[in-house]
């Protein structure tokens, strides 16, 4: 009887110990599927990528070993996100990771299960993507980056560095929800300063030059725009038709100074990119989107290129120069 019950017992820990071989085996071969929906190409896109895919390394995520990622590339038009969301889903990928609000919100309508994680989004309480920010509910969670609260701020800079400024003119895209609120934003900073706003509204990559002649129209002396994937794509045109009308100009983005802009004021991107890895490896290790708060950005940029000053002619204040995180000579 005792052998018996002593045979029955290695038994059973035999199984334990090939069971236990078997599931962290399992864990070891386990490959994470990460879909990717951006706004842009994947060129303008490379900084926040490059920040994002860092971090995931540094929580032990290594591509080719143990994460692949399913990247779709929006380019500018919104209108891509619908079926690009479709195709991730298909894949079945275990998270997807979006930026701005259209691919959060096509992300969502495509899925009510895969986990979404927003690498940034305007306000996503207002456009329904999450019920509050303290507590998300559903499948959405992630960063938002408050870009309506900036517009305003960014007019009170371009005023402060060009007292004479007196008629501007804001980009913005009608189809995007959270630049509705950006261009309120605009507008009601706009009056406080006494400037004369023009709306310039653009929904397509292709309209972007008709639109700008309206600026020429309206005689604007200055340029601002809300953060949309339309501007950071054709950034080139926007900062050509700048510098050809003399037009000063802050932007939403860097992207655009880097073309050859004036100015920036914005969140710093990377950063949320960063931090969005962090709600990547959360959730592949069992946390709920609906239980991980939505965080807001801690990091902000001013970004000035004084080349664009000289070929304007004008001089950058001492006071901005100083308080900018990056000036490009």
């Amino acid at each position: 009887m005792r052998r018996t019950l002593r045979l029955a017992a290695l038994l059973l820990i035999g199984v334990l110990i090939v069971a236990s071989l078997v599931t962290a085996g399992d864990a070891q071969a386990r490959v994470y599927r990460i879909g990717i929906l951006e706004t842009t190409s994947r060129s303008a896109a490379a900084p926040m990528l490059d920040a994002f895919r860092s971090r995931l390394r540094e929580l032990g995520y290594v591509e080719g070993q143990n994460v692949v990622f399913e990247y779709r590339w929006a380019e500018g038009k919104a209108e891509r996100f619908p079926r690009f969301a479709a195709e991730l889903v298909g894949l079945n990928v275990d998270v997807i990771v979006t930026r701005g609000a259209p691919a959060a919100l096509a992300a969502k309508r495509a899925t009510s299960t895969i986990p979404i994680v927003m690498s940034s989004s305007g306000d996503p309480v207002s456009i329904g993507l999450v019920q509050t920010l303290a507590r998300p509910g559903g499948n959405v969670t992630g960063l938002t980056a408050v870009v309506p609260d900036l517009a305003g701020k960014r007019l009170e800079l371009l005023k402060e560095a060009f007292p004479h400024v007196s008629r501007i003119g804001f980009l913005w895209n009608p189809a995007n929800p959270v630049s509705k609120l950006t261009f309120q934003e605009a507008q009601t900073g706009a009056q406080r300063l006494g400037l004369t706003f023009e709306g310039l509204p653009i929904q397509k990559p292709e309209d972007l030059e008709r639109v700008l002649q309206t600026a020429v129209r309206a005689r604007v002396q200055a340029l601002s725009a809300s953060n949309d994937a339309i501007f950071v794509h054709r950034a080139a045109v926007i900062t050509e038709f700048a510098a050809k009308q003399r037009l000063l100009a802050i932007y939403a983005s860097r992207e655009l100074v880097e073309a050859g802009g004036l100015m920036s004021y914005a969140v710093h991107y990377p950063d949320l990119y960063r931090r969005a890895a962090t709600y990547v490896d959360r959730i592949l290790k069992g946390a709920r989107p609906a239980d991980l708060p939505v965080e807001q950005p801690t990091k902000f940029e001013l970004v000035i290129n004084l080349k664009t000053a000289k070929a304007l002619g004008i001089t950058i204040p001492q006071s901005l120069l100083l308080r900018a995180d990056q000036v490009i000579p």
